[in-house]
């Protein structure tokens, strides 16, 4: 089958058929008739893994890997459980971050509801130059080695 074709049998865009191409993550083979690349039933097997591997989260660079090590014939199941640990601890500290964000505006909105628009002659916008955070920022606390 051609790019077209795989495309609209896995729901994606013929560019993403065709980057995953460019990376490496599918071999189609060249037609002998008029050069296009041909698709066989291993890729849209390996699309189908890569499609399921990055609505994960892995990156297109973990998913090398991965394929990488069963191209070897090793076992990539320790290795992906390692990356998407590892994916699930950065996706924590996003979503924690967020929340806190989430909170500042909640409480920026709450507090330039409850305010007039400020005059002209504030430097850019008194809304956000009186804004005041709620988030308390963290203490540092120096420690001296003696």
């Amino acid at each position: 089958m051609y790019v077209k074709q795989l495309a609209k049998l896995m729901d994606v865009t013929p560019d993403t058929v065709r980057h995953y191409t460019r990376v490496g993550l599918l071999n189609p083979i060249r037609s002998e008739n008029n050069g296009y690349q041909q698709y066989t039933k291993a890729d849209k097997q390996r699309l189908q893994f890569i499609i399921s591997a990055r609505q994960l989260g892995f990156s297109i660079k973990d998913v090398q890997h991965i394929i990488g090590e069963s191209v070897q014939g090793n076992c990539p199941c320790p290795l992906t459980r390692k990356i998407i640990a590892k994916r699930l601890e950065e996706t924590e500290v996003l979503f924690q971050e967020t929340l806190k964000l989430r909170t500042r505006m909640q409480s920026a909105l709450k507090q330039w509801d409850a305010s007039a628009d400020g005059a002209v002659s504030s430097d850019v916008c008194s809304l956000i130059e009186t804004f005041v955070d709620p988030i308390p920022k963290p203490v540092k606390i120096e420690v001296r080695d003696e």
